[in-house]
Order: structure tokens, then sequence, then C-alpha cells
């Protein structure tokens, strides 16, 4: 007799000879296995040349490919952009004490993050199963070093990630309604929980809705990062362009400063792997995956440069270091009385990252359960819609905590 759970969701247990999971999904009240597909059903059997035998269609190792160019890169631009670059930019600027050089920086830090992107394109390409890192871990190094990174990303990197996310979404949201006073911590947490299971739902509904809900907010995410571009241009043509003269002129940097400068703005590029974590769910992967990483992380560093340009359009260097919010701070100079157009970016941006964040954490605590470096529930996926819902709990339930 099958339990209810096992009704909803089912697991791989029998293994091929090759050792790797043959996973299949057991039809809700029958004793009939139905495999999932990859998302080429109708299509003739065609897929893309570099998914190799193991991706072919009714194969159930793989979910369904349901992530595009545009998701892919709404993917990794959303969970890139996230409330850095509206707050605290400056951290930079701190280290360096050179606008000139804060920028190469910025550049710099792009450029590496845009070449290990590439390098994690070519692996996601010659292994297209999803988990990122983990999966690599264990082609290179084998089962053991995979193991402890699955288990570290999924009780701690992921959750607290998810966590400090819907924190700061849920600190914006409710300074809204508070303007004499900080708002209460126990109303702050609330309404994060709120979001996290906002996001929860969102996720586990469907794969569909999950993207679109990442499209939108990315979308919603870089007409705010263009409101403020076009406010820094503005600012530029009236002339004021007295914080950008004398760029280098300040202290020279020491290489110890430099180090930090440059682990500050890494941090702001975090998220450039996300999309590798999705990779068996990616449509055409040899093309959309590297496509997404090329259209993607050049135009998160084109945003970065230009908000950096028009925050010093609109401020002094110091003022961007002294103030709490410098998005804030622009919009109460620049937008006048549509300056809460600032804050609310801050809580688009954030919801959009969060989403994104459990989207690939999910995936990679299916894809770790699977191989049977996690639990065997949290390889379970919903027998009708298809997603990896007890591992999106999982995470849910320890980033909450």
């Amino acid at each position: 007799m099958r339990s209810s759970i096992s009704q909803l969701f089912s697991a791989a247990t029998d293994h091929d000879a090759g050792g790797r999971n043959a996973h299949q999904l057991q039809a809700a009240g029958t004793g009939t296995p139905t495999q999932c597909t990859n998302g080429y059903a109708g299509t003739g059997g065609m897929r893309d040349a570099l998914e190799g035998p193991g991706s072919a269609q009714n194969d159930a190792i793989h979910l369904k490919r349901r992530v595009g160019l545009f998701s892919g890169v709404a993917l990794i631009v959303g969970t890139m952009i996230g409330s850095g670059i509206f707050v605290s930019p400056s951290g930079l600027l701190v280290r360096t004490g050179s606008i000139g050089v804060s920028f190469i920086i910025w550049m710099a830090c792009g450029l590496l993050s845009l070449l290990g992107a590439l390098a994690y394109a070519e692996l996601g390409t010659m292994n297209t199963s999803s988990g990122a890192e983990w999966a690599y871990f264990m082609d290179a190094f084998g089962a053991w070093p995979a193991f402890l990174f699955s288990w570290v990303s999924t009780l701690v990197l992921k959750p607290s990630q998810m966590a400090i996310i819907c924190l700061s979404f849920a600190q914006y949201a409710v300074e809204a309604f508070v303007s004499e006073c900080d708002p209460p911590l126990s109303v702050v947490k609330m309404v994060a929980i709120l979001a996290i299971v906002s996001i929860l739902f969102v996720n586990c509904y469907s794969v569909n809705l999950g993207m679109a809900v990442q499209n939108v907010f990315t979308s919603a995410k870089l007409i705010a990062v263009l409101i403020v571009i076009c406010g820094g241009a503005y600012k530029l043509c009236q002339g004021n362009t007295q914080h950008l003269q004398n760029a280098f002129s300040g202290t020279t940097p020491s290489l110890g400063a430099i180090a930090t400068a440059f682990y500050t703005g890494l941090w702001a590029y975090d998220g450039w792997n996300n999309l590798n974590y999705v990779t068996e769910e990616i449509q055409n992967p040899s093309k959309n995956l590297p496509r997404s990483i090329i259209i993607g992380i050049p135009l998160v560093t084109l945003c970065y440069a230009l908000i950096n340009v028009s925050y010093l359009a609109a401020m002094s260097p110091t003022e961007m270091i002294e103030s709490e919010a410098v998005a804030v701070t622009f919009g109460n100079r620049i937008l006048g009385v549509m300056a809460w157009l600032m804050p609310l970016s801050v809580t688009i941006s954030t919801f959009g990252s969060a989403n994104g964040t459990l989207f690939a954490a999910g995936r990679l605590c299916f894809a770790a359960s699977r191989e049977g470096h996690l639990l065997d529930i949290l390889s379970y996926v919903h027998v009708r819609r298809l997603t990896p819902a007890p591992g999106l709990i999982f995470h849910v339930s320890i980033g909450a905590d």
C-alpha cells in the first residue's frame, strides 16, 4: 500500500550499469511507472547534440526542459543584481580611496566572473546534469568532495543566502509603512517568512510559473536600473561632472586593500553560476547556456558601471560612503515626488533574487539526493507538476528557522 506522500512524489531506486539513478516517476495510485520527459516530446526524438545518450526523450534521469534563453538570462541577471548595488555600492570606493581604481576593479571583477562562467558553460555542455559544482566535483574528484559540498550548501550556504535576501526585502517593504521609527523586528521577520512561503508556493506549483515570476521581476529590476541611469545622465547633461574629475586622485591603495576590494566586488557578482544548477532543464543547452552567460554577465557589468557613474553625478564620494541607502538618497535628489520608486526597486530586486536563489537551490538538493548524497525523499518530484517540491520545502524550512 502506498503512503500519501508516495502518491504525490516518487524517487529513483534503481541504478543502471554506469551507477547513475534510473529516475522514474510513479503514477499516483497505480503501479505503472511513467517516465519524466526531457521537454522534447513531439519533436520526433530530436535533442541537443551535446546532451549525449543519457538525455534522450523519456529519459527519467532529467527533469523536463522548460528554461529557454530569456529565462536563462533572467535567472543570471535576477540573482546577481540584488540589493547591494541599490543600498551600499561604495565598498570598493572605501577600500581603494580612488574613484578610478574602484571602477577598474568593478570591470575586472566582471571580467573574472565572465571567464569563470564561460568555463562553467564548457562544463555544463559536457555534463548536463543539474547541480553545478556538485556535478563537477563528482566527475573530477569523486563522491566524497561532492557529498561534502552538497551538505554544506544545502544546510548552510543556500538557506542562509535565501534568509538574508528575504530579510532585506522585508526591511524595505515594512519601512514603506513606517516613517517615524525603525520597523519592529518581529514584523520584519513575519514579512520575510511570508515572502519565503510565497516564493516556495510559486516554485512548487509550476516550473513555468517560477520562471515567469523570475522573468517579470528581472525585467522590473532592469527598468529600475534604467531609471537610475537616466537620472544620472540628466545630471551629467546639466554639467555635474565635478565628482568624476581627477578620478585617480586620492590615497594610493595598498595590496591588501586591493585584495579586499576584489573580494567585495566579486561578492556583488555572486550568482553567475546559478544557471548551471538547472542545466538539465535548459532547452538546447549547448546554445542557450553559453548565450545566456555571454548576454547576462556583461549586462550586469554594464549596469554596475553606469549605476556608479549615475550616483557620482548626483552625490560626492563621501556622501555615497556615508549614506545607508545610496539609491534612496539618489531618488530624493533626482526623482522628487517619485522618490518612492527607489525603495520599491530594492524590494523588487530582492524578491526576484530570492526567487532565483530558491529555484537553483532546489535543483542542487534534487540532483545530490538522486545520487544518494542526501535524504532519498529530497529526490522526489511531484508526479503531475514535475517540480522538486521536497527539496524546495527542505531549503525553505531551514532558511525560515
